[in-house]
């Protein structure tokens, strides 16, 4: 692995160089470090006068799933709005250049559980819900997970034996949520791992990677943290009631637990798109995300048949 690791950066090197020199033409590296990134190559460059960029290569396949002129959108609008850093550079393939977020520190769920960052999630989530932008970019979860299911079959990988009976849940339950009205579409991020979360060395929270943003359901977003971060009940009602302001609603935490059941769904299928290009460890990833889903199917019975919160 290790001498993997050290062909793909050497790999990198010049095309950081070309585009660094996009930006900072006159300026030269003068160090380089690998940051982490479940697809892509990503890298701290730190330049002679003491300035750091961030510099993202695209992983390979990512083209297949990914409009980078939609992603552009998105980040555009969450720079404009203070949730991401500064942008220097974008172009049609997905390379970029960014301000690097300043001594950052480690992120982990202990971290995102932390009172004081969760009310900082909560309120990025509601500058960006409520912003009243529309980007165009539509984040269709059902038509992606047709689009994720193709992928799949193309490249030979083996769904689960109960797929088709799980994926009938699921359909049942979004056409429960949605006869009492189908959610209105706002930015989202859609994709709120921890990787994706970044807590300056002033204690102050930056949500970055727009590659899967688009116009979606609010609570798609605070699900997904609250997945990710691996809330627990209280957690999860901290978040929401920050997000409103008040206490939520019976309805409001139903469309929530909802959100958790689309969030594993579809990032399901897409472990399973990239097993042909990452192998084993987007097979686990996979195998991961469908045991929860399977949880919070039945978790989604319980508060809608006892008509209060679930765990």
């Amino acid at each position: 692995m290790a001498e993997l690791v050290r062909e793909i950066e050497k790999e990198d090197i010049p095309v950081i160089g070309e585009l660094v020199a996009k930006v900072r033409p006159d300026i030269k590296i003068s160090g380089l470090d690998r940051l982490g990134g479940m697809t892509n190559h990503s890298y701290k460059v730190t330049l002679e006068n003491g300035e750091e960029l961030l510099v993202r290569i695209p992983g390979e396949g990512t083209e297949e799933m990914i409009v980078r002129s939609d992603e552009l959108k998105s980040m555009e609008l969450a720079c404009r709005l203070g949730i991401d850093s500064e942008l220097f550079y974008f172009d049609d393939e997905g390379h970029k250049v960014m301000r690097f977020i300043h001594d950052p520190q480690n992120m982990d769920e202990e971290v995102m559980r932390r009172r004081e960052n969760l009310l900082q999630a909560a309120e990025i989530f509601h500058r960006l819900h409520s912003c009243g932008e529309d980007t165009g970019v539509r984040f269709e979860v059902f038509e992606m997970a047709d689009l994720y299911e193709k992928i799949i079959r193309d490249g030979g990988v083996a769904f689960y034996d109960d797929y088709e009976e799980v994926k009938q849940n699921v359909m049942d339950i979004k056409a429960e949520v949605d006869r009492s009205g189908e959610a209105p579409r706002v930015p989202c991020h859609n994709d709120c791992l921890m990787g994706n979360w970044v807590l300056d060395g002033d204690g102050k929270l930056y949500l970055i990677d727009w590659e899967y943003s688009g116009m979606n359901e609010a609570m798609w977003d605070l699900s997904c943290l609250s997945i990710e971060a691996d809330y627990s009940e209280e957690n999860d009602n901290d978040l929401l009631n920050a997000y409103y302001g008040r206490e939520a609603t019976t309805e409001e935490k139903k469309r929530f637990i909802a959100a958790k059941l689309y969030v594993d769904y579809l990032w399901t299928l897409w472990g399973l798109t990239r097993i042909p290009f990452d192998g084993q460890f987007m097979q686990e990833y996979a195998d991961g995300r469908y045991v929860r889903l399977k949880k919070n199917i039945n978790a989604y019975r319980q508060l809608s048949s006892r008509g209060g919160n679930a765990e």
